[in-house]
């Protein structure tokens, strides 16, 4: 929910922002620091394990149950024995302790060097991070971690999470900074029953668990009810029981596959908080908005890519949709493996079968016949082929649980890494795919959503069809589908009907994306076609019907409408605020109130997102198309200038690059502007649009042959863009390079025959090119 809209106009009291920028300073005072707290329902751990002995003997050692310790000599793996840590790019910490406590000496938020003790510790395998209290309830936790692999795996040691950079207090990514804060980033998934407790006003907190680490409740729910249960029914059998008569919130028992998955993906997914905690028991999209296979996230063909974890990976697999669930491969109180190696796959994965899985081919898979590899060599192993490891945090590779077909030859189409190239890094994808050919014949190689989606990436028009296919096919994952109404509302009109259409889908991730991506239609077109979400059975898809919706609460609603998108808007913008405790929660808040048409709250949102990372350029942008829309230029381009001079290259830049170059365009300063927009086409040299408005720029400054080569940028990555071909049709028409201008003014009117505007240039272009005949 982070798209702009176009707010009413209006004008803002200039001081609110400094008084914003100076809140962080009047809150150091701290409220307590996080504490257990026993409420909802939950009770202590000890109660479960009186009766499930063998359930809480495997928990105890599992990674759920070291997700945060107390700072003792039990818990703490790393060398506290005075060591020290300094690395190239200058960090220095030292680890030492006193008497039984933990410390760490380190550059603290003033940037002196100070002694600061360990409070938790957070994980331990494959490695172990440590948390500080600070002022404001801030638990914090440090930028270098131990290694806690053996040593011959190249463990036991200290090593930083950001290899080769340092942080300067002011940077968000320093270890007292918002990105290194636990109650914001991990906390919910690392303790039970976690209530934040955050203050918006005072960018505080008075965090709460229930659990201190994930103990029996966060995966079962609260254990009250169940317990009094336990403690009336006697000898009673339990077989014939459901998990509601015996007082449990979560039915695992009967919930079916995909509801077991979607407890577990209340942590295992990359997802934002809707911010009423993880409803156990609840369907995800009641809880949390689980991410699509978007770009920067997922390779287009929906291998991991960034830290997204397991849940958008397994539902993409043949497996989920076959009814596989987690437990199925990991015992689920120990968190390990059922089966060591190869023997996993081959429970099912054998010539005899599964009897669960009648339609799954029975053969002998763990043989060379299969794999092509000697026998118990990396190449032999099922998972090093099916589900490939990706390294995050430096030293904690993880597996892509998408389950997949090893697909080289898709490579050149989709972009996307293949296992065969991962092992033989010497060669390349096309040399894997020719392999495979030589192995078996030339395989069955159906079509990919991945080269599609590789293609509505680039904003490429030829796809447009093949986008609408994927969104109606219902063989599809949901997560696909979902993925594919994201990518069309990039195209607007051409793909407007199914947008539509999916609204109606069973699935809620997809209707909530296509609601989204129907945002910008006209106020009757969302009224007609939005205003049924309102009483979506899914929050998350009520939610972003209800932030669709926002700004037309003074149109012509039925009142029984009215009521419905008030206390819905109401509850919404409530639990933003609860969760605004990040930049990216911030701007949410504070786009949804410029929706709303207070522009006060919504400045006083963007700047306190800058407070909370002034290096976050999306917040920085809407603010500065807020002040523009207010008149407000200079103001505009000095908060444009702070935030390039922040920085130095990447996405970030472009977008306000971008920004800045089309501000100084419109106040005439050409030239400057012009350098601006290049910046932008450099930084992001896929995004079609930069190299249209650069090219447009240039022309009107009669740099021509510099405007063509813009446009002509812009074209190689959309062949059928009628702006650019406009654009290079006129371009050439007015400096006389007719054939040029016809070939463009030809393609459009091939496009769009019935365009006015198109057949008014060709016709001109005709008529000046035979005057200009010899």
């Amino acid at each position: 929910m982070r798209e702009r809209t176009n707010p009413s106009s209006g004008r803002r009291e200039r001081w609110l922002g400094l008084l914003l920028m100076l809140l962080p300073l009047l809150t150091l005072a701290a409220p307590q620091a996080p504490q257990p707290r026993l409420a909802d329902g939950y009770v202590e751990q000890a109660r479960c394990g009186a009766c499930h002995a063998d359930a809480a003997a495997a928990w105890a050692g599992s990674h759920h149950s070291w997700s945060l310790r107390e700072a003792t000599a039990g818990n703490v793996l790393g060398d506290f024995a005075d060591a020290e840590y300094r690395d190239e790019a200058g960090v220095v910490m030292r680890f030492f302790r006193r008497g039984e406590r933990f410390f760490v000496n380190a550059e603290g938020e003033d940037g002196r060097r100070a002694d600061f003790a360990i409070a938790y510790t957070f994980g331990f395998d494959p490695l172990q991070q440590y948390l500080i209290e600070r002022p404001g309830g801030r638990l914090q936790s440090l930028t270098v971690a131990w290694d806690s692999r053996p040593r011959e795996a190249g463990g036991q040691r200290w090593f930083s999470l950001y290899p080769g950079q340092r942080f300067s207090p002011d940077d968000a990514l320093h270890w007292t900074g918002r990105y290194q804060n636990w109650n914001a980033m991990c906390a919910d998934c690392h303790s039970g029953n976690l209530q934040k407790g955050y203050d918006p006003a005072a960018d505080s907190f008075r965090t709460t668990w229930s659990e201190m680490a994930v103990g029996c409740q966060s995966c079962h729910g609260p254990g009250e009810r169940h317990i009094a249960w336990a403690e009336r029914r006697g000898a009673q059998a339990t077989a014939k029981l459901t998990a509601a008569d015996m007082g449990l919130a979560v039915d695992f028992r009967g919930g079916g596959h995909g509801y077991e998955v979607e407890q577990c993906a209340r942590c295992h997914s990359r997802r934002e908080s809707l911010g009423v905690g993880s409803a156990p028991g609840r369907p995800l999209l009641d809880a949390m908005r689980p991410t699509t296979l978007s770009a920067g996230l997922y390779h287009a063909d929906g291998q991991i890519l960034d830290e997204v974890f397991e849940y958008g990976s397994f539902v993409q697999s043949r497996m989920f949709a076959m009814g596989v669930t987690c437990r199925d491969c990991h015992e689920p109180h120990s968190g390990r493996l059922r089966a060591e190696g190869n023997a996993l796959c081959a429970g099912c994965h054998n010539p005899q079968g599964n009897p669960r899985f009648p339609s799954l081919q029975k053969k002998s898979y763990d043989d060379p016949s299969h794999h092509f590899h000697p026998a118990g060599s990396p190449g032999a192993q099922c998972a090093n082929c099916h589900i490939p490891t990706r390294t995050y945090m430096v030293v904690d590779a993880r597996r892509d649980h998408s389950f997949r077909v090893p697909r080289p030859d898709l490579d050149a189409r989709s972009g996307a890494p293949d296992a065969c190239t991962g092992c033989h890094q010497d060669r390349d994808a096309a040399w894997a795919a020719q392999a495979i050919e030589a192995k078996v014949g030339q395989p069955q190689r159906p079509s990919h959503h991945g080269e599609v989606f590789a293609a509505a990436r680039r904003r490429d028009p030829q796809v447009i069809g093949e986008l609408a296919r994927l969104i109606e096919d219902r063989t599809r994952p949901a997560i696909v589908r979902a993925s594919a109404v994201e990518l069309a509302a990039g195209y607007g009109a051409p793909l407007l009907d199914s947008l539509q259409q999916a609204l109606g889908d069973a699935d809620a991730q997809v209707r909530m994306v296509a609601v989204r991506g129907l945002e910008s239609l006209s106020a009757e077109q969302r009224l007609e076609h939005l205003t049924p979400l309102l009483d979506d059975p899914s929050l998350a898809v009520r939610d972003q019907a209800g932030h669709a919706l926002a700004d037309l609460r003074g149109a012509l609603l039925a009142d029984d409408v009215r009521a419905r998108l008030d206390a819905l808007l109401g509850d919404l913008e409530r639990r933003l605020a609860a969760n605004s405790d990040l930049p990216g929660a911030r701007l949410n808040l504070a786009v949804l109130h410029e929706r709303l048409g207070r522009e006060a709250d919504a400045e006083a949102g963007y700047r306190m997102a800058l407070c909370q990372d002034a290096r976050f350029a999306p917040a920085r942008v809407n603010l500065a198309q807020l002040l523009a829309g207010q008149g407000r230029l200079d103001d505009t381009e000095s908060l444009l200038r702070a935030g390039l001079a922040l920085q130095p290259e990447g996405g970030a830049l472009a977008d306000q690059a971008y920004a800045l170059g089309l501000l100084l365009a419109q106040r005439g300063q050409g030239a400057e502007a012009a350098d601006w927009l290049r910046h932008a086409a450099d930084a992001q040299p896929q995004r079609v649009r930069i190299h249209y408005n650069l090219g447009l720029l240039l022309g009107q400054l009669g740099r021509i042959d510099e405007a063509s080569a813009a446009l002509l940028r812009g074209l190689a990555l959309a062949a059928t863009d009628r702006d650019l071909l406009y654009a290079l049709a006129h371009l050439n028409y007015r400096t006389g390079r007719y054939p040029l201008a016809l070939d463009y003014s030809e393609r459009l009117l091939r496009l769009q025959p019935q365009e006015a505007a198109y057949r008014r240039l060709h016709e001109s272009i005709l008529r000046e090119s035979r005057q200009a005949a010899p």
